[in-house]
């Protein structure tokens, strides 16, 4: 079996495919189009990630296209009407990452709220010792936490605030018969109710932009967005405006709209933290998602079947 990696991977994933099948890696070849134009039709499978997708474009450069295996529970990046369209069947890797993406939620709520990273850059500084204060905080226990997107990891999340006795509402396309927290229809609404609000909603066409300039009016100066979904549910601009005005109380973001890309003008801003996209980002839960990436290939080509199959 022929498997092309289009996108960056663990590097114990790369050695497992390496063994398990003929791997070619797209960005190693000296003349990508060449490569593709010439040897395309050799590939019945791509790898990719979450951030790097398949487009309709590479597709129709692999006209045998038959599996797309995504290294992570993203994916918007993936042209699904057109692999769906062509037969192409796509996998990714839920469940596997709900708890960690989970953790690092209310880790940003807590950096963000209590000023660890702007606490810690004062220590280094030698402020603690010349000054002998330290930054203050805000509590997080008690407050109002509004999730958009109470899925698997808005659940997850969910369980760890109740913990802090967050107060709990949320925000779907429509409400879930099987939870006690509030449903709030309007998005608006929820922004102006809470003092956390966090996205844990899917990227994609339909919540492209979701996080409008109106909806960081309503949250206003004294709540923080908290985003470890995807870059694209945000308008950036609006986002970076609201802040450096002073109209949104502060920001916890892991993912942007043009990764590796990040607003600069952000960094030091001492209401907002920021990361590089790392909300599942632990040793098990890397080894976790590869595991299922190659338990997924080991099935197709068994069985001709996906254990977690997207369309």
């Amino acid at each position: 079996m022929k498997v092309l990696q289009i996108a960056g991977l663990a590097p114990d994933l790369q050695r497992d495919l390496s063994q398990l099948c003929d791997l070619s890696v797209l960005n190693k070849q000296d003349n990508r189009e060449h490569f593709l134009a010439t040897r395309g039709a050799e590939f019945e499978v791509v790898v990719t990630n979450g951030g790097k997708g398949c487009s309709a474009e590479l597709m129709r450069q692999l006209p045998n296209l038959r599996i797309i295996l995504g290294w992570g529970v993203g994916y918007d990046k993936v042209d699904l009407a057109e692999a769906t369209r062509r037969g192409i069947r796509v996998a990714n890797t839920p469940d596997v990452l709900n708890e960690c993406v989970a953790d690092m939620a209310i880790a940003m709520i807590l950096c963000q709220a209590r000023r660890l990273l702007v606490s810690s850059r004062a220590l280094a500084a030698g402020d603690w010792a010349a000054k002998g204060t330290t930054p203050l905080g805000s509590k997080v226990s008690g407050k109002r936490l509004g999730i958009v997107g109470l899925g698997r990891i808005g659940l997850e999340t969910a369980k760890r605030a109740a913990a802090f006795n967050m107060d709990i509402r949320y925000h779907n396309r429509r409400p879930r018969s099987d939870v006690d927290y509030p449903y709030e229809a309007s998005l608006e609404a929820l922004a102006r109710w809470c003092d956390y609000l966090v996205l844990l909603c899917p990227g994609g066409p339909e919540t492209d932009g979701l996080i409008s300039a109106g909806v960081l009016r309503a949250l206003g100066p004294e709540s923080v967005l908290v985003n470890i979904a995807r870059g694209s549910v945000v308008d950036e601009s609006a986002l970076v405006s609201a802040l450096l005005q002073g109209e949104l109380g502060g920001a916890a973001l892991d993912v942007f709209a043009n990764e590796p890309n990040f607003p600069e003008e952000l960094l030091d801003l001492p209401n907002v933290v920021m990361f590089p996209h790392i909300g599942s980002a632990t040793f098990e839960t890397r080894e976790a998602m590869s595991q299922l990436v190659l338990d997924n290939l080991k099935a197709y080509l068994a069985h001709d079947e996906l254990l977690t199959p997207v369309n």
